[in-house]
């Protein structure tokens, strides 16, 4: 089988860059990373330099995600001679055994670290995913309260635990953790979104009319977002349909679930422009709204 420098006619200084360029995007486009990272670090691990650790950390991440377990342990045996004590090599360990699902001794290692560095944020974090992968959502919930307790300020634990309520059906403690994220990213589109999609799973009609808000402003933040444009239609035209709204409510409501069945038919016109397949797709959206209108009776 033909190399990837060899495939795209690339150097290893390219490769080099790529994998660069792929942790400063935070890409986890593992696969891709194994195929670059293994051929760099196996027959150019000499003129790396400093770069080969970072590398070989990128790699192992990545290997991890692949099921590539002989490729991580490469990894983390060099990593093991260069930085014998150093706690992040300690987790890397950790995280190799959850992948294995050796859960016990992955907890062993992650508290030997937080035994020496109780303040270590990324063991702790583990530590809650091993609960996680387990199906332990309640302690998992618990934990990740305390952590926030003292590390309030962490927008991916205020996330992660948004996600762990909603896979319990708790929708107020998740529209609270993402309003707690609104708070400190109020330009995030994704995070608008998400909570208007909790508000709209709600219900009532408070709540959709907050939902529409919502999809709305991630809208203006992002015109692109078309999960949001699908919100904003979907929340207006229910609005629109309930029979507590005033006619001057409902008349708006229609205007805007207009509005936005118009956006969502353009966009679709304009990415299936002269493709069958798309062309397709285009009909299936335009039968889905058309079945959705809302009438004035």
């Amino acid at each position: 089988m033909a190399s990837v420098s060899e495939m795209y006619d690339v150097g290893w200084e390219e490769m080099r860059d790529k994998l660069r360029k792929w942790r400063e995007d935070n890409c986890r486009n593992s696969e891709q990373i194994v195929d670059v990272g293994e051929e760099l670090i196996s027959e150019h691990s000499s003129k790396l330099g400093d770069d080969i650790w970072i590398i070989y950390e990128q790699v192992m991440i990545a290997a991890l995600d692949c099921s590539r377990d002989d490729l991580a342990l490469t990894c983390l045996q060099e990593l093991r001679k260069q930085f014998p004590d150093s706690h992040r090599v300690k987790r890397l360990s950790g995280m190799r055994l959850e992948a294995l699902e050796r859960y016990d001794d992955a907890n062993k290692h992650y508290d030997a670290i937080l035994q020496d560095d109780p303040t270590n944020t990324a063991a702790r974090k583990r530590k809650i995913s091993i609960l996680k992968a387990q199906g332990k959502s309640t302690e998992a919930i618990r934990e990740l309260n305390e952590y926030l307790e003292q590390f309030v300020g962490d927008q991916e634990a205020w996330h992660e635990l948004s996600e762990l309520y909603i896979n319990e059906h708790d929708y107020g403690k998740a529209a609270f953790c993402l309003e707690e994220l609104m708070m400190t990213n109020p330009h995030n589109h994704l995070y608008c979104e998400q909570y208007a999609e909790v508000k709209y799973t709600q219900g009532g009609l408070e709540n959709l009319e907050l939902s529409r808000k919502y999809f709305a402003q991630a809208l203006r933040l992002n015109n692109r977002n078309m999960r949001a444009l699908f919100g904003l239609y979907m929340s207006a035209s229910h609005i629109a349909a309930s029979p507590k709204v005033s006619a001057k409510v409902k008349k708006d409501n229609m205007k805007y679930a207009a509005w936005a069945a118009t956006q969502i038919n353009r966009a679709y016109k304009l990415a299936g422009r002269g493709t069958k397949e798309n062309k397709c797709s285009v009909k299936a959206v335009e039968e889905m709204l058309e079945s959705m209108q809302i009438t004035m009776s």
